[in-house]
């Protein structure tokens, strides 16, 4: 296997935590995206898709989604579980990472790609060049501003945000926290439960 990443990206920061916490080693290619290496010929033959992370299997497959990469490596290395242990705790953990990425890392990148200057005809990532909207912007922090809000309401007084086990859910939410730097945000500081949980990931993570 092979993996082809940027380690400062949000979604390479998922996986390379889940790769970390679990001793998971792989070959592993950086693809520079502050030099747009990701849309060169070179890695679209790899990923069409001009997207990282991106997994290749040693038959030639590629995975380029990190909750599916994820699941197929947990399957090969099961020891110390990111994506639940039972029945539930499996629902509740996609379940969150799917809401996280619909209310919170959906909302950063729309500020994010709609008003820095630098991704201009990049509003979304891909092969494709889009326009930016101002207004996503706008809306966007709007969104961002009522995610504090639910996750400070959902924040578990202790243990998990997928119940009794430490998960990629809880990985994704702390790599969230970081990504919403990028745009000048941050949890406010009246959200104390959330700011006690995150605290708890980031020493269960060092």
């Amino acid at each position: 296997m092979k993996l082809y990443t940027y380690d400062p990206a949000p979604n390479p920061q998922r996986l390379t935590l889940f790769l970390k916490y679990k001793g998971i080693d792989l070959e592993t290619h950086q693809i520079d995206m502050m030099q747009a290496e990701q849309l060169g010929e070179a890695y679209r033959a790899i990923n069409p898709a001009c997207t990282v992370p991106a997994l290749v299997l040693d038959d030639g497959t590629v995975m380029t989604e990190v909750v599916g990469i994820c699941h197929y490596l947990e399957s090969l290395h099961p020891e110390k579980p990111l994506m639940g242990t039972t029945a539930l705790e499996k629902a509740q953990v996609i379940s969150w990472d799917h809401k996280l990425f619909m209310i919170a890392f959906m909302a950063i990148a729309d500020i994010l790609r709609n008003s820095s200057p630098g991704m201009v005809n990049r509003a979304l990532p891909g092969p494709l060049d889009f326009p930016q909207i101002p207004e996503l912007a706008e809306r966007g922090r709007l969104r961002l501003e009522h995610a504090w809000e639910i996750l400070e309401e959902a924040a578990p007084a202790k243990g998990w945000l997928a119940g009794d086990h430490f998960s990629l859910a809880d990985i994704d939410l702390h790599v969230c926290a970081g990504f919403s730097g990028w745009v000048k945000s941050k949890p406010p500081e009246s959200c104390t439960k959330l700011h006690a949980y995150l605290g708890r990931v980031a020493a269960e993570l060092d």
